[in-house]
């Protein structure tokens, strides 16, 4: 097999973890989705993988993607993979943000497990009480649902924030970890998802 690109790796390993998920492979369209970029871009990748013998497709019908894959090109245990960069996320106040793909942050296969995961730049120190600091990245597992106390990326108002999460009886709060800051109360409010893992910078 040819050697593929980094992006074209991501890519890959999308479409293998949506099919060890859901046993049918995903549309062009839910590709481009997760990356952050056009339906067209996602159909070139793919096709870039179809010739350099990594994928079939069947009349180019997204959903008869079918991975091709030998014994001896299964993942390492260690194996690094590349999660999407989707912008920044506000631990202050709300910061608006688009989920512009900017890049990949490569992370440990072993340390994501199952679900779809996206990484977002924290800004802001609204959430340094429970050890989350402006620069950091979060890691965070894509769903729409969470649990009382759980840290969960939420966009209100068009805006993406990073807090704890509470349901109350006819609101949710949205709490910061900072007494500096108050917190969120809505009615309106959508889960992206929940905060999984850290990745800090000393430099």
């Amino acid at each position: 097999m040819k050697a593929i690109t980094a992006r074209q790796r991501e890519v890959l390993e999308f479409v293998k973890r949506y099919l060890r998920e859901h046993h049918y492979p995903p549309t062009f369209r839910e590709i481009s989705r997760a990356f952050g970029i056009s339906a067209k871009g996602a159909y070139d990748h793919v096709k870039a993988l179809e010739r350099k013998g990594y994928v079939a497709l069947n009349n180019y019908r997204s959903r008869t993607i079918e991975v091709l894959e030998r014994d001896d090109d299964r993942p390492a245990e260690d194996e690094v993979v590349g999660v999407p960069l989707l912008g920044n996320v506000a631990a202050g106040k709300p910061l608006f943000a688009e989920e512009n793909y900017d890049g990949a942050v490569p992370v440990p296969r072993q340390y994501l497990g199952g679900g779809d995961f996206f990484a977002l730049q924290v800004r802001g120190d609204s959430m340094q009480d429970a050890g989350i600091h402006d620069q950091d990245i979060a890691l965070i597992r894509a769903q729409h649902t969470a649990d009382n106390g759980d840290i969960v990326v939420a966009l209100v108002d068009d805006a993406v924030t990073l807090k704890r999460f509470y349901r109350e009886k006819n609101r949710v709060r949205l709490q910061a970890e900072n007494a500096n800051y108050p917190s969120i109360y809505t009615r309106d409010v959508r889960l992206l998802g929940k905060l999984a893992h850290l990745i800090r910078s000393y430099e």
